[in-house]
């Protein structure tokens, strides 16, 4: 017989993003618990809400599964005495498992015997293992905690009551002074307590106390009142995922309703009116069929639609109270002009063990050029882009001075955009300013134009720079000013442009930089912390890379020459997964290991020209002119093209070692073989460090 198992525990209202992440953890506990339990079920269902985290297991076991095992002892010799008779050890080790000496046997293990016995362990009722579920709910762990009353406990929310049913029974435990029961508790407002008569009967009961615990059937509710509120008034409401997922979970019976603006604010940018909406006061925007901006918003109510008019007359004016601040700054902004927000950065610290803002741009300006210098002729800016460029970089952070992005931060770079345009500025100059920020997540869009690829790329690298430089280096999962970020969207840049940036040629701009313009690096030295810095770019690379999976073998091998460009590597990492499973991979990379491996013993004070006058042998000769003939046309060789070229050279670097000694007494000789062997490494080492590669 199967039975089914609920478990609540009721809750002061939850976060709303904390909610899913929260019953999922409890889902995966409950599970392993049950599992490391050996209790049997067939499935686990999530509840939540803002006020509740719940679980149903249907299936349970009657009780655990019995057990049947052998217990380990002390070796034969030790368990019998020299008369044959039980040892005190023999005895203890039986008694220590609930058993006789005469239930002990022998059994050979590795040429010893040893003394055993079976045990026979019958498995506990599911009631008398459910107790322990206790332990599931105090282990969780939350973004933010609290205590509450004169408790140590620490949880999410306080804990208001506890259910626990095993069919009709009760399991009996409790956390601090909530004993667990049958009685849940409907809606704040709509409902009353309600008793549970069996677990089955969960979540059915709770929808009469106006509480739709499952979180999927809330979320369809909302969005069906949505498509039927948005056909009703021919509009197209905007459904953000994260947004409906936030909202989901900040109600417990949805009601959607709409309310108003006045017309006259649509003269306000969309952004604004967009963000005042969405992420200050979480309603979706509506747009007409021609994707134009309404005067409309929706939003979702806590309860029933008694009194809908009053919620949806309170909404607007709090909705307008903000939207009132919104034209009030967006008029005084223009006011002044861009000249005036760049004076005003002088006296903004970007962080005072830094310096200001201001000072950033600068910066920022002058590796500008350097990025753009750096650039392959085909992407070599024109006159125009270059003053594009540099104009952007010398104002692209004013808007943090302006009132709009003081009332509204998350609109930084956008009313940046919006402003330049408003007050001259080239459309190229408007766009760079509001793609320096990008992207602003793990997976976000990247910037499409030049000139917002090259000010976004120097941005980071010198905020980077700058942490580094102050000695505030990311640990751990601390990473304050999201540097680590920064550094992908860097790589991400660099990739997706196909631009041949580094670790260490971005370091090498830095220090350029540093000596050019040293007065604004007052306060920080882009000497220290180099290496830290070289590696905690490449290290968002191997995020990358294993991200799209690649393995680790072939992650470690392109990312160990850190001189190599992003793109260089990324691409290395293709062509060596491409070509791992041929034939005749392991004998070129073995073959190339090998030249690496003698390579490294030529100091670097002694890298050279190669004498061909020196040459002993045939094999010597034609290595070194089938090495040159790849030497020659190597920059224009792509990343496939060059490994079949040193692939090539397999049978003439085993002929040479075969008719080579390469560490010989005569130091003219021995240095001149290993500067052979050095260029072929120097031609290697664009594919990474070969000897990390697993070809075994």
């Amino acid at each position: 017989m199967s039975h089914t198992f609920l478990l609540e525990v009721g809750l002061e209202e939850i976060p709303a993003h904390v909610v899913t992440p929260s019953v999922q953890q409890l889902k995966e506990r409950v599970s392993s618990f049950l599992e490391e339990q050996r209790l049997d079920f067939k499935e686990i269902v999530t509840f939540s809400t803002p006020r509740r985290l719940a679980v149903k297991v249907t299936g349970v076991a009657d009780k655990q599964s019995d057990i049947e095992e052998e217990a380990k002892g002390p070796a034969k010799k030790i368990a019998l005495d020299k008369d044959g008779n039980w040892s005190k050890a023999a005895i203890g080790f039986s008694r220590g498992q609930g058993m006789k000496p005469e239930d002990i046997f022998f059994k050979e293990l590795k040429g010893t015997e040893y003394a055993y016995v079976k045990k026979y362990i019958a498995g506990q009722t599911a009631a008398e293992i459910l107790t322990g579920i206790k332990q599931v709910l105090t282990a969780m762990v939350f973004p933010t905690m609290m205590r509450w009353g004169s408790n140590d406990f620490k949880y999410v929310r306080p804990i208001r009551w506890l259910v626990a049913l095993l069919d009709k029974e009760v399991i009996p435990f409790s956390i601090l002074n909530i004993k667990t029961d049958r009685l849940t508790q409907g809606h704040r407002f709509l409902g009353t307590e309600v008793a549970l008569a069996d677990a089955a009967d969960y979540p059915q009961a709770l929808i009469a106390q106006h509480v739709i615990a499952d979180a999927v059937q809330r979320k369809q509710l909302i969005e069906e009142q949505i498509k039927t509120l948005a056909a009703k008034n021919k509009w197209h409401i905007v459904v953000d995922a994260s947004l409906l997922e936030e909202v989901n979970n900040l109600v417990e019976f949805p009601t959607v309703f709409s309310g108003s603006f006045a017309d006259k604010y649509l003269d306000i940018p969309d952004e604004v009116l967009i963000t005042s909406m969405k992420d200050h006061q979480r309603f979706f925007y509506v747009l007409d069929q021609a994707g134009k901006l309404l005067p409309y918003f929706v939003s979702v109510r806590n309860g029933d639609s008694e009194h809908l008019e009053k919620v949806v007359a309170g909404n607007e004016k709090v909705l307008t109270a903000r939207l009132e601040d919104a034209a009030f700054f967006y008029h005084e902004d223009q006011q002044k002009t861009i000249a005036d927000y760049v004076e005003r950065l002088k006296k903004v610290m970007f962080h005072d063990k830094i310096g200001t803002t201001y000072e950033k741009l600068q910066r920022v300006q002058a590796l500008c050029q350097l990025l753009a210098a750096s650039l392959d002729k085909k992407d070599t800016l024109t006159t125009a882009e270059n003053e594009e460029l540099q104009r952007a970089a010398a104002i692209y952070k004013f808007d943090l001075v302006t009132g709009m992005v003081g009332e509204f931060s998350e609109l930084q770079g956008v009313m940046g955009e919006r402003y330049a345009l408003l007050m001259g500025e080239k459309p190229e100059v408007a766009t760079a300013i509001r793609e320096h920020y990008l992207p602003n997540s793990a997976e976000g869009v990247l910037p499409e134009t030049k000139i917002g690829a090259l000010l976004a790329i120097a941005d980071k690298i010198d905020s980077i720079s700058a942490f580094f430089s102050a000695g505030m280096v990311p640990t751990g999962s601390n990473d304050p000013y999201a540097l680590r970020r920064q550094a992908s969207g860097i790589v991400r840049i660099a990739l997706a442009r196909g631009w041949d940036l580094s670790a260490v040629s971005l370091q090498e701009m830095i220090m350029c930089n540093y000596q050019n313009v040293s007065g604004l690096y007052a306060n920080i030295k882009p000497v220290k912390n180099v290496e830290k810095m070289t590696d905690f770019i490449i290290e968002r690379l191997r995020k990358l890379l294993s991200g799209q999976q690649f393995d680790f073998d072939i992650i470690e091998t392109v990312s160990g020459v850190a001189a190599n460009s992003f793109i260089k590597m990324y691409q290395a990492a293709e062509i060596l997964k491409e070509h791992q499973g041929e034939t005749d991979f392991k004998a070129n990379i073995e073959a190339l290991t090998r030249v690496l491996r003698l390579a490294e013993k030529l100091p670097a004070k002694e890298i050279g020209t190669v004498k061909t006058d020196l040459f002993e042998n045939k094999a010597e000769k034609d290595l070194f002119t089938a090495v040159s003939q790849i030497e020659s046309k190597a920059a224009n060789l792509s990343g496939e093209e060059l490994y079949a070229a040193l692939g090539s050279l397999r049978p003439l670097i085993n002929s040479y070692f075969d008719e080579t000694m390469i560490m010989v007494e005569d130091e003219k000789v021995r240095l001149n073989r290993l500067r052979q062997l050095q260029k072929i490494a120097a031609l290697t080492y664009r594919f990474g460090a070969l000897n990390k590669l697993n070809v075994k």
